[in-house]
């Protein structure tokens, strides 16, 4: 195939189409990308379809989705999707077709459809569209098994490639046995993998893009946790006996009164399950409505669009009914999107939530909780507790899309910028679940670690050196060029050749040849034998290295959620979650100490200089990417912009300035951890100060500047603000508009150099 055009497409995007065409070339029958909610999964399968249609003859691409509104959003990525180099629309070119009752358009070349579609189509029963809405992964139970035969309609050779959106999802309970019918390579993407989907996918992760990483290059923003505790919904309550409370039919909405013979005693787990406590939501919404201006969005006069999570679809109805009484507006400023609204007009109402200025909030149990994207959501109530951790971040994922500045005025007037969203916390969901996105396991028999430590101590087996070679290849298939640079210049050779050695070693046919010529025509099996495992450990020999096996393991980290209307209800609590902001800056107190002598960056901050610099040794960008990248490294997983919030939580009145977003916002967070600082801002707030002062220490010396000179030099101020270093060559390409370096050497003649280095030493130090 043509190599891939790689305009338009982001870092993620690239190494997943890549790590796909490549395990497809391997004839892999499986693989699977894990790429966080936003980075645009669906825009990388349109890209792979396109170039498996027009360039590897491929006949036709089935993609799946598990939910019908998912498959309406594919439709239309599809439909706006322009394949590069050709001037023309995807459907322009190829047929694609939703799947629907009256089956399969032959002339299709994608094929989008719900696994419940399919499912009929194969079987030949009926199918409404309603149940097309629902999964079963969220439905929490499974179903009984799909009993699925041959069907001549839709043979099991009809798709070459059979694309698995939310693959998490679509493998779940007895869905997997509609992926084995069909006689194609199987494509899944998901942003939340399990062990469940690895082991789906014989542990083929050709691409890992986790949503940390997606937040430090600026395809998601972080999130802030609002905790409100109430009394009821910390302990509950008791309605006396000889009250009257309303009962309702879950089903039917019915509604009795019951008199209370005895008293009432409901725990905080029975809320919204066995009993409803109106007033506890009504607390949790006014909280919510007094602290947007003030302490949540500091300042705005409009509700930010929000989604509540509720647990069922009566919860649903009740927090949609207090919602419009709370904030005394209309049933067009909140809405409930569920299943028993009806697809269509579900689909309607997604609609106008994801463009609309109404509705301002959303009330969903399941529909929009995964998958559904709404780039406007700047906050998450949840009143529904999860136990699922993969489901919990799914539902996080809602509130982590960025959006452009001009799209989102049009949207929510006076928001700004969204740089964040408030994930309001109701029932404890965050007490009770680990934030950070757990590690996908990919080795099923025993850690790659351990193994590099089995054969370090000796041991050259041929599981081992098989095992070995396997991951490395697919380690090697999930590097970065960095890091690919990173293991070669350990090893001396790149990865891809010691996997290749590793492989090698395990060649029967070259094991005879070189048996035959030690031992002569007539080895014996023992001297076979023995040949073998001398090959095996020559190759194992490179592995003695503990330097190699170290930068291994550590780019191989890298690549890993009654109705009483009697009880009065109060706030607790309604604070910033202090304990996680605390958590995160003490992680960034370890991280400096652990690393302070093995980072640059660190060993210049710190004012003690490696071997070989002198003691004004100064900063540099690289030396400050590769500390931002060590940040962003597992366990630490420390996000700039996460620290700099958690800072502002803990200490407000130390935060003079929201971060810049630009590298040395790290300079300024390392400054001020380590007490260097008194006040956290942007380095550039820091550097105009210092570039005051060193106006004035050379006017004093009588240097005088010009007012073309100072404009210069401010701009040169500013540049050195985003990019902490700056070279005479910085200068024609970054100052173009100015003249460029023949620009600059017009204004300051011969002494340009000397002034750059001067004014680094002054503004960056």
């Amino acid at each position: 195939m043509p190599s891939l055009v790689k305009d338009g497409l982001r870092d993620c995007q690239i190494e997943a189409i890549e790590g796909l065409e490549a395990s497809l070339a391997q004839d892999r029958p499986r693989a699977f990308v894990r790429m966080a909610t936003g980075a645009g999964k669906t825009f990388t399968a349109a890209t792979l379809a396109y170039r498996l249609l027009a360039h590897a003859d491929a006949h036709r691409i089935l993609f799946l989705v598990d939910r019908n509104n998912l498959g309406r959003q594919t439709l239309k990525e599809f439909q706006a999707y322009r394949p590069p180099g050709t001037g023309r629309l995807f459907t322009e070119l190829y047929n694609v077709q939703r799947l629907g009752p009256a089956g399969l358009d032959e002339p299709a070349k994608v094929v989008i459809s719900t696994i419940q579609r399919v499912f009929a189509q194969l079987t030949g029963v009926d199918l409404s569209e309603d149940e097309e809405e629902a999964s079963e992964f969220e439905r929490g139970w499974i179903a009984p098994p799909k009993q699925l035969t041959y069907s001549a309609s839709m043979p099991p050779e009809t798709f070459d490639i059979v694309v698995v959106d939310e693959c998490h999802r679509s493998i779940y309970g007895n869905w997997r046995q509609l992926l084995d019918y069909f006689d194609a390579h199987i494509v899944g993407l998901t942003a939340t993998p399990t062990l469940n989907t690895a082991a789906f996918f014989d542990e083929n992760l050709v691409a890992d893009y986790p949503y940390e990483r997606s937040v430090a290059d600026g395809v998601n923003v972080p999130f802030d946790i609002f905790r409100i505790r109430t009394r009821i919904g910390e302990y509950g309550s008791r309605v006396d006996a000889g009250y009257t409370l309303p009962v309702r039919d879950r089903h039917t909405r019915a509604q009795r009164y019951k008199l209370l013979d005895d008293d009432l005693v409901y725990a905080a787990q029975d809320l919204d399950r066995s009993v409803i406590a109106r007033n506890q939501i009504r607390t949790v919404l006014e909280t919510y409505r007094n602290t947007l201006s003030t302490t949540l969005f500091p300042g705005r006069t409009e509700v930010p669009k929000t989604l509540i999570f509720a647990k069922d679809d009566h919860h649903a109805e009740e927090i949609v009914t207090l919602v419009r009484e709370v904030f005394d507006r209309g049933n067009d400023f909140a809405q409930k999107i569920t299943y028993k609204v009806g697809a269509k007009y579900a689909e309607t109402l997604i609609s106008a939530f994801r463009n609309n200025y109404e509705p301002r909030i959303a009330v969903t149990v399941d529909m929009i909780a995964t998958g559904t994207d709404v780039k406007a959501i700047e906050a998450l109530i949840f009143l529904r507790d999860v136990r699922s951790s993969v489901y919990f971040e799914q539902m996080r994922g809602r509130g982590v899309r960025s959006i452009d500045p001009a799209t989102l005025a049009t949207i929510t007037p006076g928001a700004g910028v969204k740089d964040r969203f408030v994930l309001v916390d109701a029932v404890g969901v965050t007490d009770s679940l680990k934030l950070q996105t757990v590690p996908l396991e990919r080795d099923r028999v025993i850690g790659f670690e351990k193994l590099l430590e089995q054969v370090a101590s000796g041991r050259s087996d041929e599981d081992a050196v098989s095992t070995l070679a396997a991951r490395l290849a697919r380690l090697d298939r999930r590097l970065s060029d960095e890091g690919r640079a990173r293991i070669e210049a350990v090893a001396g050779q790149p990865l891809s050749a010691i996997a290749g050695t590793l492989v090698a070693a395990l060649d029967p046919d070259a094991t005879d040849a070189e048996a035959r010529q030690t031992h002569g025509p007539a080895a014996t099996d023992e001297q076979v034998a023995a040949v073998a495992e001398e090959r095996r450990t020559r190759a194992l020999a490179i592995f003695d290295d503990p330097a190699l096996r170290r930068v291994l393991i550590d780019q191989k980290k890298l690549s890993e959620v009654v109705i009483d209307d009697i009880s009065h209800d109060v706030v607790v609590s309604s604070l910033w979650d202090e304990g996680r902001a605390t958590a995160v800056i003490a992680d960034f107190d370890r991280f400096l100490h652990t690393h302070r002598d093995r980072l640059a960056a660190l060993r210049i901050l710190y004012a003690q200089p490696a071997a070989g610099l002198a003691a004004h040794g100064r900063l540099t960008y690289a030396a400050l990417e590769d500390l931002r990248d060590a940040m962003l490294q597992p366990p630490w997983l420390l996000d700039p912009l996460a620290l700099w919030s958690a800072y502002r939580r803990l200490r407000a009145d130390k935060v003079r300035a929201n971060p810049a977003k630009t590298l040395t916002d790290i300079v300024a967070l390392v400054r001020f951890a380590l007490g260097q600082r008194d006040t956290l801002a942007p380095l550039s707030s820091d550097m105009a100060g210092r570039f005051n002062l060193w106006l004035g220490r050379e006017d004093k010396a009588g240097r005088t500047y010009t007012p073309d000179q100072r404009a210069w030099l401010e701009a040169i101020r500013d540049y050195l603000a985003a990019n902490i270093e700056i070279a005479p060559a910085d200068l024609q390409d970054q100052f173009a508009p100015r003249g460029g370096i023949v620009g600059a050497r017009r204004a300051f003649g011969p002494s340009l150099d000397t002034l750059l280095e001067t004014l680094q030493d002054a503004l960056v130090a």
